[in-house]
């Protein structure tokens, strides 16, 4: 079983809030530059975000 795991403090007001807001500022500029609509982005972080997803598949290897 995977032990729970929080960032610390000063990663939390540091390189997690650094790429929060990267995140946020390429979203941004993703609509800007192509006109899509957020269910476009949603759609992207939700594919980016399955690379990242523990699956049932992936425990069996």
């Amino acid at each position: 079983m995977n032990k729970p795991y929080s960032f610390s403090i000063d990663q939390m007001n540091g390189i997690v809030e650094d790429t929060y807001s990267k995140i946020i500022n390429e979203c941004e500029n993703l609509k800007k530059n192509t006109n899509c609509p957020d269910e476009q982005v949603v759609a992207l972080l939700s594919v980016i975000a399955s690379n990242y997803a523990i699956t049932t598949e992936k425990n069996k290897n």
